[in-house]
């Protein structure tokens, strides 16, 4: 269990906050480049660590990340015509570019524009397009780090697929299911008379997440064996985690999850050849966050059966109207199916997605940590918790938080292997990945 104190400052992301000047270190995905898909196209309100922006393109096609608010008379840029390389306020005519710059001012005498124009300047984030999303730089320095060189955003675009969900709870809750990976052997699992009836009980339940990245046999070593035994290494820009279950005779099943600063999470099922799937966990404010969701493959594009499958609700993806609000949500006790709960799965909900969001949002908007009972499982969350707990009090203290200055650190896969029950985890991750820490 963490202490009040403790969960305050892993759950609180304000500007003020610790956790808050941490993520800011960062660059961040805020947007789909898909919401502004096109020069001069309508800007979009965005909502991050508690900060109110707006997101736009312009006549260029350089996105700008800026505060909302017309220096004028403060109205709201979002209703401002974008236009001619820049946001022009629809009050009065101001005009601003994506780097925050006032490029006019109509309502005034123009030989005083310049010196106003000045005074006039707005709060412009660092931004770029990178990886199918738009990424911001919220912190305070003139010369933001690189971004992180994350698989999904550095393969081609026909390689990868992108999206978001809405999400009701704290971010950190969030992040921890995707650490938790002890969790499928409940959470995920169908119930099942029959080998035959549990694969196809599980593509069910799962949506398919679990016939594209396991066998029957690894449904079925998780069911059985609900104790992984876990080892954490941390690394440059995070955690690799690896949990392993009796497996057939002599043989260990070994799924390795990576987590990434500040919020990025890779899950631990993929083999080689497989589509590796990840999360990214970015507050909204401290009790709803947006979880930016991508699948790629290093090796050949996606297909269209993929594709379709993600965009429909397949895989890590939950089916989600055009606002990107998961139809299972919070509102709607996520379509609970009780008389599926007792015959076909273990919680009545259909998709990982949905079934990891049902039971995050269940703690609370914020969970409370003081009242927990931790075990061995649960070695993962901690070892999340204390590298959070410490890079955010090391910002406070002047020290550059793990990856921000080594974009090449977030270089490393996660997935999953059968292998030797002999071998050690530095072992089975040189197997698996030709380097211990899964670099490629």
């Amino acid at each position: 269990m963490l202490s009040r104190a403790d969960n305050e400052i892993l759950t609180r992301t304000g500007p003020d906050t610790l956790m808050g000047k941490l993520f800011r270190s960062y660059w961040l995905p805020v947007a789909l480049a898909e919401e502004v898909a096109s020069p001069d196209s309508p800007p979009v309100r965005i909502k991050v660590l508690s900060e109110e922006l707006l997101v736009f393109r312009d006549s260029e096609g350089k996105v700008g990340v800026i505060e909302p608010r017309c220096p004028h008379r403060g109205a709201n840029l979002f209703f401002g015509r974008n236009e001619e390389g820049g946001i022009r306020c629809a009050f009065h005519g101001w005009k601003f570019s994506v780097m925050g710059e006032c490029l006019d001012m109509p309502t005034l005498e123009p030989a005083s524009v310049p010196r106003m124009c000045e005074k006039a300047r707005i709060k412009a984030y660092p931004a770029q397009e990178w990886g199918g999303y738009i990424w911001a730089y919220m912190g305070g320095e003139d010369f933001p780090p690189p971004l992180p060189h994350m698989e999904f955003a550095l393969v081609p675009a026909s390689h990868r697929h992108v999206s978001k969900k809405f999400q009701e709870c704290n971010w950190a809750q969030a992040a921890e299911g995707g650490v938790d990976t002890a969790h499928f052997s409940f959470l995920h699992q169908p119930l099942a008379e029959s080998d035959d009836q549990l694969a196809e009980r599980a593509a069910r339940a799962t949506r398919g997440y679990s016939t594209q990245t396991m066998g029957p046999d690894h449904v079925q070593w998780m069911r059985d064996d609900a104790r992984p035994r876990y080892e954490v290494r941390k690394h440059a820009s995070g955690l690799v985690l690896g949990a392993s279950r009796r497996a057939s005779a002599g043989h260990a099943y070994w799924r390795i999850a990576q987590y990434l600063m500040p919020s990025h999470g890779y899950t631990p099922s993929a083999t080689p050849g497989q589509t590796y799937h990840g999360q990214t966990w970015i507050p909204i404010d401290d009790e709803s966050c947006w979880v930016y969701v991508y699948s790629w493959n290093p090796l050949r594009p996606l297909t269209d059966e993929e594709i379709e499958g993600y965009r429909s609700g397949g895989a890590v993806y939950p089916a989600m109207d055009d606002q990107w609000m998961p139809l299972r949500n919070r509102s709607n006790d996520y379509l609970i199916d009780r008389r599926i709960q007792k015959l076909e799965n273990f919680t009545g909900i259909v998709g990982v997605s949905e079934q990891d969001a049902a039971i995050q949002d269940s703690q609370g908007r914020i969970a409370d940590r003081t009242r927990e009972l931790l075990g061995p499982t649960d070695i993962g969350v901690v070892q999340f918790r204390r590298l959070m707990l410490a890079a955010a009090k090391g910002v406070a203290a002047g020290t550059p938080p793990p990856g921000v200055e080594s974009a090449d650190s977030y270089r490393v896969r996660a997935g999953g292997i059968v292998a030797d029950a002999s071998l050690g985890f530095d072992d089975v991750m040189r197997e698996r990945f030709g380097h211990a820490l899964g670099e490629f």
